[in-house]
């Protein structure tokens, strides 16, 4: 029983690493299916604003709210601007919005797919001659590993501004105060290392999703199983993706 599960397994991998191989040769045609790409770019992207926009506002409010609670009788609460912000680009920003997307569109793409594979969509593509990887995988990958960082700027900056309102409005905390200990903290390398974390981000949840979609069986039932275990996957590799990057990119 264990070696077949270990066999299936290396089975999927190796399929997994194959369709990642296909999108990877499929990236020289990129302008010619730039309207494909462009689409799956608005859904990913445009329509994620709101939600990122409600996550970030909170985010950083309560982050700020933690923060002073922690540092509260310590140090003066004119850090704060400091010590948010740095969590929130290097860490919160990037993982929070992972997650939020991995559930917004990595799951939808799993649903999305994994519906077109069993009313046999993906075999008609096929027997059209026109292949699934380059037609249904390669522009949601791309849209979704280009429109992450964005999405992960954009974030961060809600945050901030959510933290910002929080530490004046309600922590007595002067405006001059938290500015002048977000400037100081700044560094270019955090900025580099949240769009790097995204980046990586958004290849594991597209490439994931894709996947899955595509090894969807059994009706309307395989389909809402396949987007439970495509969140799920997500969710996973992108916490333990963070530790390993946070080690290699921060913990030198």
């Amino acid at each position: 029983m264990l070696i077949e599960k270990a066999l299936v397994f290396f089975d999927g991998l190796g399929a997994y690493y194959k369709m990642c191989l296909g999108v990877f040769l499929n990236l020289r045609r990129i302008f010619l299916d730039r309207k494909l790409i462009l689409d799956q770019m608005v859904h990913v992207g445009v329509d994620s604003l709101v939600l990122m926009s409600i996550i970030g506002i909170f985010t950083g409010a309560v982050s700020c709210f933690q923060a002073a609670y922690q540092i509260k009788g310590l140090i003066p609460l004119s850090y704060l601007g400091s010590a948010t912000s740095k969590a929130i680009i290097v860490e919160l920003g990037p993982v929070l919005a992972a997650l939020v997307l991995a559930g917004r569109v990595g799951a939808s793409i799993s649903a999305e797919l994994g519906t077109m594979k069993v009313t046999e969509q993906i075999d008609a593509l096929e027997a059209m001659a026109i292949s699934p990887v380059r037609y249904l995988a390669t522009p949601r990958v791309v849209a979704v590993t280009l429109m992450l960082p964005v999405l992960v700027i954009y974030a961060s900056a809600i945050a901030i501004l959510g933290s910002y309102l929080v530490a004046t409005l309600f922590l007595d905390v002067s405006s001059a105060s938290f500015m002048n200990g977000f400037k100081n903290e700044l560094q270019y390398k955090d900025i580099y290392t949240s769009v790097i974390k995204s980046l990586f981000f958004g290849v594991t949840i597209s490439s994931i999703g894709v996947f899955i979609g595509f090894q969807t069986e059994g009706g309307a039932e395989g389909v809402g199983k396949t987007t439970i275990r495509s969140f799920v996957i997500c969710a996973a590799m992108i916490l333990i993706m963070d530790y390993v990057l946070w080690n290699f990119l921060l913990g030198k």
